[in-house]
């Protein structure tokens, strides 16, 4: 049987795979040092030309399964041409109202349009932080692995680092569309991944107009933040107009 590694010993055969300086952020009380850190290293990344990300440690995981054959993953992105965001959400938006067309009846189906895609915009609650870095058992911080990925451009993290491709999670190029896209739009930058979720950081929240479009957007690019998470697409649209920081999760 093989010994159980610390997590000190994860970290850094997982700073030794990715191949780009990392700094390994143990447990600590409170998040905000790692904040901090992470805002200093994005804007040393804007001179220096590399995009940040926070990597949280899988407790469960296997540290010899994480991240292989990185090689080949970055080769067969970098032939990927990178699609066009917007329409890659419209489809999925297209993709599952036909859905729910086959399997509702269309008094179910207008009973759920009201329910999931109506919703107060006055019940959406600010993020303040990054949500994934705090482990709620033990009210420290996850152990993290914050890496200067060799980026200039942050959509293409998703073609550093595989993630995605999974029960209902977008494959990688498609992240890779959604975060050029957003980072068009918005500043959206993805800064924290961890097994099954993304976050974003972003400049400013969401203008308060553009905040129903895209919280739309973000239900039918991950539908789990709005059924398994606040409720409906409104009060994800008024989180969105108060919040710099975005999260998505995929069961």
């Amino acid at each position: 049987m093989k010994e159980k590694q610390t997590f000190e010993e994860r970290a850094e055969r997982l700073m030794q795979k990715l191949g780009c300086p990392c700094t390994y952020l143990p447990p600590q009380e409170g998040v905000a040092s790692i904040m901090a850190a992470y805002h200093q290293a994005a804007e040393r990344g804007k001179r220096e030309g590399f995009t940040p990300l926070l990597l949280v440690m899988d407790p469960w995981g296997n540290p010899d399964s994480d991240f292989n054959d990185l090689e080949a993953f970055r080769q067969e992105m970098a032939s990927t041409p990178i699609g066009d965001g917007k329409a890659l959400l419209h489809r999925f938006e297209a993709e599952a109202r036909e859905e729910w067309g086959e399997d509702l009846s269309p008094e179910e189906l207008a009973e759920r349009i009201n329910e999931i895609l109506g919703g107060d915009m006055s019940e959406g609650q600010e993020i303040p932080e990054f949500l994934s870095l705090t482990d709620y058992q033990s009210k420290q911080t996850q152990p993290v692995v914050l890496a200067e990925i060799p980026v200039k451009d942050p959509w293409e993290v998703f073609s550093y680092l595989p993630f995605g491709g999974w029960n209902e999670c977008p494959a990688p190029e498609e992240h890779r569309a959604a975060a050029k896209y957003w980072y068009e739009q918005y500043g959206a930058v993805p800064a924290v991944m961890t097994p099954d979720i993304v976050e974003y950081a972003l400049p400013a929240p969401v203008p308060q107009e553009k905040a129903m479009e895209v919280a739309l957007e973000q239900y039918f690019f991950c539908i789990d933040i709005v059924e398994q998470g606040v409720g409906t697409v409104g009060a994800l649209a008024g989180g969105l107009a108060k919040s710099k920081y975005w999260y998505f999760w995929w069961d």
